[in-house]
């Protein structure tokens, strides 16, 4: 049994739309998963609706997370449990500190974890690993005490959002196309932050349109998404085929898109 277990997943917008149409797919620690597929095809559609996002509504299957449906649990619940979500668009959030916001967050599971008592780690050992964090993970120091996201550029953004992956430790850490508009330094961090920290307590699920970002994470397994399902499953191999030869191979008649 697979830490995370999708079985037979269907996904509608709130007008009723239907977009993932059916998508079975374990995800295990240590393994790192990567879901490719053209604009449009319900990739981000997918890793919303894993999380928890209220304009999503999951109309049939189910998420298993360590053998508990996790369907009807609200984002923060799954993120007790140990799904992470890092978004393509990150918000910004002024007022706060990226590191007030990181110990907030911190805390928040430490209390779910205790039963509801709060229990706050302490300051000492909060700063230490945060340091510690973003020293492997190249974060300029001087982000710590900037406010969540305002004003920081594209890379600067999506470092934060692995050092978040750094300190919360998910179990499973959901990617969704966290190589958007990176340039090769800031892709290389991103990369190797995910390979540090996928091993036998975390397991990822890499969703992008490009086969870029794979030439640093190298994936166990490969899922071709489109249409809302999944169409066709190999090794790191395929996305090399995909990056050639494109997606037209796999596209139903008539089907395009627009969207992610």
């Amino acid at each position: 049994m697979a830490l995370l277990e999708i079985r037979n997943l269907h996904v509608a917008l709130e007008d009723g739309t239907e977009i993932v149409k059916g998508v079975d797919l374990d995800v295990d620690l240590g393994s790192k998963h990567a879901i490719m597929g053209p604009n449009g095809s319900g990739k981000s559609t997918l890793a919303y609706a894993l999380m928890g996002h209220p304009g999503y509504e999951i109309t049939e299957g189910e998420i298993r997370l360590d053998g508990e449906d996790v369907v009807e649990l609200a984002a923060d619940e799954r993120a007790q449990r140990g799904l992470f979500l890092a978004f393509q668009y990150p918000h910004a959030i002024p007022g706060v500190t990226v590191t007030s916001f990181l110990r907030s967050a911190i805390n928040a599971l430490r209390k779910a974890r205790a039963g509801g008592e709060d229990d706050p780690v302490p300051i000492p050992e909060f700063r230490k690993e945060l340091l510690a964090a973003m020293e492997h993970l190249r974060v300029p120091r001087e982000l710590a005490q900037r406010y969540l996201n305002d004003g920081f550029s594209g890379g600067e953004k999506k470092r934060v959002e692995i050092l978040q992956m750094a300190l919360l430790k998910p179990r499973i850490a959901v990617l969704d196309e966290t190589d958007s508009g990176l340039d090769i330094d800031a892709l290389k961090v991103v990369a190797n932050g995910v390979n540090s920290l996928v091993g036998p307590e975390m397991g990822a699920l890499v969703i992008t349109h490009y086969q870029r970002i794979l030439n640093y994470i190298t994936p166990d397994h490969v899922h071709v998404f489109v249409d809302g399902r999944i169409v066709a499953s190999g090794g790191a191999e395929l996305a090399q085929t995909l990056e050639a030869e494109g997606y037209e191979a796999f596209m139903p008649a008539g089907v395009g898109g627009d969207g992610s």
